[in-house]
């Protein structure tokens, strides 16, 4: 595919994101119905898309319209291309620009719109982020890394390094966590790679590694993790020698742990109803996912002020239910993707102070700007007697 087609392909699939399917539904229907479309055009039409979502409304401001062809009209005024080498009509690419198209000029952008930020969450996001505010939301416009974290049981940094090079994949140590890899080269052939498929290394994003290596020592310990979603803690604490449960309120989402444990040879026991108490109780609860919008864009947009109140009465029963599968003398891990205070730091002020026998062991705050994604974790543990 030429470059001026892969835009006009990925302005129609932008077009269906619009309208409310997810992307990499959208994303995927396309590749199902273009058979001709090579891995490397399916690669750069996808990375357009995301590209387009995650600045959407300073695209759609320089594009002229809130459509996919806006947004690809924004995403070339933004690099100062020139339009009219794309925009030509021949063979697959976009229709030759009208009168209004090519004599636009874009007013002023706010600041707001710059950031691409949505103005109802601007308030929460600059008392959660403060002087961090602007260069967070600029993170949040551009690509996360990719990052592996190296399954500590089998192998160390440096093996898995030397082999991830042997399938052409370049890594190196992130310093977030001591399990982390940046992969700095080639980071589409890892799912095909030796060291993944033999269950050597795991994406995971470094940030949420660095949760993992703040817990307590649990090797030898029962822990549950308590939302478990795919079971990337599950994996990473089971790796460390922790006896893990792994419970999520739809088992669905944990359809694909029990093979990937197996390729990583840990025992993950899976429950639809936890029995018991544990020595460690991770929480990793629902919420805005504000820390991982460069991954998935879509949700900046979609989340409403009701949806978050929503989220808030979630987590705060999640925290007490956790609470309930604690050992009297254990620990309790409450995790986000978050970065804003009233999902974590108010969240847990509410939680200890109706929880007067628990008291606050440490918390951690990340946020793209140190390097991964933005996370919180809060751990707790009774109050000595």
């Amino acid at each position: 595919m030429t470059p001026a087609a892969r835009l006009q392909a990925a302005a129609e699939i932008l077009d269906q994101s619009l309208n409310g399917m997810p992307a990499e539904q959208c994303l995927t229907r396309w590749a199902r119905n273009s058979r001709y479309a090579g891995s490397k055009d399916r690669a750069a039409i996808r990375d357009i898309v995301y590209d387009a979502l995650r600045c959407k409304r300073s695209y759609a401001h320089l594009g002229g319209a809130e459509t996919g062809r806006g947004l690809i009209l924004g995403a070339l005024r933004a690099r100062g291309e020139d339009l009219a080498l794309y925009f030509t009509g021949e063979g697959h690419a976009p229709a030759p620009l009208i009168l209004l198209e090519a004599d636009f000029t874009a007013q002023p952008m706010p600041e707001l719109v710059a950031l691409d930020c949505p103005d109802w969450l601007a308030p929460d996001l600059k008392t959660s982020l403060g002087p961090d505010f602007t260069p967070v939301l600029e993170s949040l416009r551009q690509r996360a890394p990719v990052f592996l974290r190296v399954n500590a049981a089998r192998i160390s940094r440096e093996q898995a390094i030397a082999l991830l090079a042997q399938d052409g994949i370049g890594a190196q140590p992130h310093p977030l966590a001591p399990t982390a890899l940046e992969v700095v080269n080639n980071p589409r052939a890892i799912q095909r790679s030796r060291p993944y498929l033999d269950g050597l290394v795991e994406l995971q994003d470094a940030a949420s590694q660095a949760v993992i290596s703040e817990l307590p020592d649990m090797q030898g310990q029962t822990v549950l993790d308590y939302c478990a979603g795919g079971g990337g803690k599950a994996l990473a604490l089971a790796a460390l020698g922790a006896k893990v449960t792994a419970h999520d309120a739809n088992p669905a989402r944990m359809r694909d742990l029990p093979l990937r444990a197996a390729r990583a040879q840990v025992d993950i026991a899976l429950s639809e109803q936890p029995d018991g108490r544990f020595d460690l109780v991770v929480a990793d609860v629902p919420c805005s996912g504000s820390g991982s919008w460069r991954r998935s864009p879509a949700g900046k947009w979609a989340l409403t002020r009701d949806a978050l109140d929503q989220l808030h009465l979630v987590q705060a029963q999640i925290l007490d239910n956790a609470r309930s599968h604690m050992r009297p003398d254990g620990w309790l891990a409450y995790v986000t993707c978050s970065m804003l205070a009233s999902e974590n730091q108010q969240q847990i002020e509410a939680f200890l102070d109706r929880t007067p026998e628990l008291q606050l062991a440490k918390d951690l705050q990340l946020t793209p700007l140190d390097g991964g994604d933005g996370f919180y974790m809060s751990l707790m543990k009774a109050r000595a007697t």
